[in-house]
């Protein structure tokens, strides 16, 4: 897609840069909402300034200013020249306008971005603005007036080398005012300074292919790692999950505060039903304080009543709180202890007395809306305002002349007439259609009549005076207590600093108490453990599935074992053997461990993942215009680009796009990358000369999904465990084909060229000498690492006897694998197909092979100081 498609540049005028900073490409409006909507950020209405400084690499700055929430949030990092980074960025935020200074409208940044926002086909509108706007001495001006007081000189320290983000913040905040007709009050903004570091690197098509926030198949679906997470109670806590699930942590020291905080509330069920029990009350406070704070320019009865809306959730709010202290009283966990010191009472008792002065006892915001317009009525106290209490007494008499004229309308007509309102109709009637017929027909004075199913909805011209009677005094009760409401939010203003903190630890309590009924619903295992170069995960299961499979199917689990000396594991097996599932259970696993979620399984032991890339196999769709192999490549290549020691690499059939031969050399070209890079990686692969190839390269481990099939070949039953070795060859395809019913001489033929082509390719993979040098010196560097293992088990404390048992154990393992080897080393030296490599050695025999047994283990060991060296 060209950029000049995308965006265009500022042809504003300039009498029209006075009153807008800029030009849309199309007129503002929501964005399509199915998807957000069930994935946390739906109803957010958030703007994006974005731009970048020149250089290689380039450095991309970004502001986020949430309408909603009334929150800032700020990022200026390095990126690459096809920003993943700040692509991942926006996913994170979804903003719905995004905006960039006139003079970038061209650049490769903007085209990246506008395309993976989906510009063109009516995505998220991008605006181009003057650059004069993008002012850093108009930013601290806003950030001075706005920020709150206790986040302004560290908010300040953060943004004294963060030059562009700072403009960008003043830009944002310049065209709020100026398109939006926006504006916070004074010192009630919380801004914030985001970076890069502290959060695990995922591009678009990981985020995508793993259906971590949407499901592929269906958008409103809830199989997704999100819909599955999701059992928060509040709108907040659903948007933090959300974040979280897109930028899981890096900081182990985080992570493991959730994972205490969690363990704290599955293991006591009481305090957890308690805290959900009361977080059923709470509303979406975050987007009531940022009502709260903002100051419209447009005034009027929609504002007025608005107004008493807000100052009812925020009561809402308050009454909330204690429950949620009282809940948390049996904490242990300092994050636990932590939220219930910031809902203590003493830290929002003042906002508790403003609003007893002012407000009613018994009123509260309702979702029903008959009920929320009599809980404005009467929300401002009795005796405050004498022409207040006068207009609500004619308020409540018009009401009771409604019942009445309904009541005189069933006596009349002999029918039980249901009252029924709705907030643009007000009050109207409804009734079985049944019971009217030709003897019985509708009365003259039913007007307005509306057919709905089985009911029959109209009005009468009485009930619609007396609906303008009731809209009359209630707007004449609003407009009279409008004073004392905006007194009340005036004086609420002042103390609205713990009430975002408040509000954020809200959020974090329903996140972990979802987690929590979660991991007990669903028998999820205990607290993962970090170990630095060990992934281990005992009978774990894949999160979604699992979910999807709990009432009708068991779910097999499988063990899975990383280390640095097992790395790179292929992965062969038959189709639909569960292979695409075994290494996405391994990357959503690391996901929910890292936001500080328990995982499903038995034991997990998990290093901390910096980067995680997965390229899983998905048809291309036609709109692309790109073809399976050039996408495979395209995600590959910017894989190998960003890849490092810390990545976690899922791949999923590659190398299918394209011929056999060319697919194969491709494939293993790219796995010999992976491995040099020593990054954990998943290869799924359909060649089954790739683990012939790789199986002695160090750090490379063969595994299948083992399938069970009949000596007739007639019937295959899939077992979904992963084991050891590289995948039999027992020919599934023609086993397939059997079952199919195909003609017997076709299949006769397939299995006769089935066994020469396997024949073929046994007697070009021997190379004996070869590949006994390369097990033996793969079996030392394990051995290797296997004592590293032992050394920090004894560190950590396990007993002398234990390990004198485990070390016995492990040299007699390695003892009989060695002696093994090291005789198909001397059969090959003796063997005449072997004379090319005895030219080559000189026949020398091995130390190892004439030694005692303590020679032989002594051997290895000065060889895997040789290795170690290497490495």
């Amino acid at each position: 897609m060209s950029v000049r498609s995308a965006v265009s540049r500022s042809q504003t005028t300039s009498s029209q840069s006075q009153s807008q900073p800029g030009a849309t490409i199309r007129p503002r409006r929501s964005r399509p909402r199915t998807a957000a909507t069930s994935t946390g950020y739906g109803d957010n209405d958030i703007i994006c300034a974005l731009t970048e400084a020149r250089g290689i690499p380039p450095v991309v700055a970004l502001s986020f200013v949430n309408l909603t929430t009334s929150e800032a949030v700020l990022c200026q990092f390095t990126d690459t020249q096809t920003y993943p980074r700040t692509c991942l960025k926006i996913k994170v935020f979804s903003p719905t306008e995004i905006i960039f200074t006139s003079t970038t409208a061209e650049s490769k940044l903007v085209s990246i971005v506008a395309e993976n926002a989906d510009v063109e086909s009516g995505g998220t509108p991008m605006t181009n603005i003057d650059r004069r706007y993008w002012s850093e001495s108009s930013a601290h001006e806003y950030v001075e007036r706005l920020s709150i007081p206790g986040d302004l000189d560290p908010l300040k320290l953060s943004l004294e080398a963060n030059y562009y983000a700072t403009c960008c913040f003043g830009a944002v905040m310049k065209y709020i005012e100026l398109s939006l007709g926006k504006t916070f009050a004074p010192q009630t903004l919380r801004i914030r300074f985001e970076p890069s570091e502290g959060s695990m690197m995922m591009d678009l098509s990981t985020i995508a292919s793993l259906e971590l926030v949407q499901n592929l198949q269906d958008v409103k679906s809830r199989d997704s790692l999100f819909g599955l997470l999701n059992r928060s109670q509040t709108k907040m806590g659903a948007r933090m999950l959300r974040s979280n699930v897109l930028q899981p942590s890096t900081d182990v020291d985080k992570i493991e505060q959730h994972h205490d905080a969690l363990g704290d509330l599955v293991a006591n069920p009481d305090m957890l039903l308690a805290v959900r029990s009361a977080l059923e009350s709470f509303v979406d406070t975050d987007k009531c304080l940022s009502a709260l704070i903002q100051l419209p320019t447009k005034l009027g009865f929609p504002h007025m009543e608005q107004s008493v809306n807000n100052v009812l959730i925020l009561k809402t709010f308050v009454d909330s709180i204690n429950p949620i202290w009282q809940a948390l009283v049996g904490a242990t966990s300092a994050e636990l202890r932590q939220i219930q010191s910031l809902c203590s009472p003493q830290n929002y008792v003042e906002v508790v007395n403003l609003i007893k002065y002012a407000i009613n006892d018994d009123v509260g915001y309702a979702k029903k809306a008959p009920e929320l317009r009599n809980q404005r009525v009467y929300a401002i106290r009795a005796g405050t305002n004498c022409f207040l209490d006068v207009a609500r007494t004619s308020y409540k008499e018009i009401n009771e002349d409604v019942f009445a004229l309904v009541e005189e309308m069933n006596a009349e007509h002999g029918l039980a007439l249901d009252l029924r309102y709705d907030p643009a109709r007000q009050y109207y009637l409804r009734a079985p259609a049944s019971d009217f017929d030709s003897n019985r027909p509708i009365p003259p004075e039913f007007i307005h009549k509306v057919q709905r199913k089985k009911f029959l909805e109209f009005t009468t011209l009485p009930l619609l005076k007396l609906n303008q009677k009731i809209r009359d005094a209630h707007a004449e009760v609003i407009s009279l207590s409008d004073s004392s409401i905006q007194k009340l939010i005036d004086a609420v203003r002042t103390k609205i600093e713990p009430l975002f903190k408040i509000s954020e630890s809200i959020a974090l309590l329903d996140m972990l108490a979802g987690w929590a009924q979660l991991s007990i619903t669903n028998d999820y295992g205990p607290k993962p453990e970090f170990t630095p170069n060990t992934l281990a995960l005992k009978s774990a299961r894949h999160p979604i599935l699992s979910k999807i499979l709990h009432s009708s199917y068991r779910l097999i689990p499988n063990d899975v074992y990383a280390t640095p000396q097992n790395r790179f594991q292929i992965i062969t097996g038959a189709n639909m053997s569960g292979k695409s599932t075994y290494i996405r259970s391994v990357a959503l696993l690391s996901i929910m461990t890292q936001i500080g979620c328990f995982i499903p399984c038995e034991y997990a032991s998990y290093p901390v993942f910096h980067q995680l890339f997965a390229r899983i196999s998905t048809d291309s769709p036609i709109e692309s215009n790109v073809s399976t192999f050039a996408s495979e490549m395209r995600e590959i290549a910017f894989i190998l680009r960003n890849l490092e020691p810390r990545s976690l690499i899922i791949i999923d059939e590659l190398g299918r796009g394209t011929s056999t031969t060319d697919g194969l050399a491709i494939a293993i070209a790219i796995a010999e990358a992976l491995i040099e890079s020593r990054a954990f990686a998943w290869f799924v692969t359909h060649f089954r000369e790739l683990p012939r190839i790789l199986a002695e390269r160090a750090g490379v481990v063969n595994l299948h999904l083992s399938v069970d099939i009949t000596d007739d070949m007639n019937l295959i039953k899939m077992t979904y465990k992963i084991s050891s070795g590289p995948e039999e060859t027992k020919q599934y395809g023609i086993a397939l084909a059997k079952a199919m019913n195909l003609p017997q001489d076709v299949i006769k033929i397939a299995e006769a060229v089935s066994s020469q082509l396997n024949e073929r390719a046994e007697r070009r993979s021997r190379n004996g000498k070869a590949l006994a040098i390369a097990r033996r010196r793969k079996l030392v560097l394990a051995l290797r690492e296997q004592l590293e293992q032992a050394r920090d088990s004894m560190k950590a404390g396990r007993s002398q006897e234990e390990m004198r048992v485990w070390l016995k154990n492990l040299q007699d393992e390695f003892v009989v694998r060695l002696s093994a080897i090291e005789a198909e080393m001397e059969a090959c030296t003796l063997d005449e197909d072997c004379d090319d490599n005895e030219s080559s050695t000189g026949g020398t025999k091995t130390a190892a092979s004439q030694g005692s047994v303590a020679d032989t283990v002594t051997a290895p060991s000065n060889e895997a100081t040789s290795i170690a060296k290497e490495e």
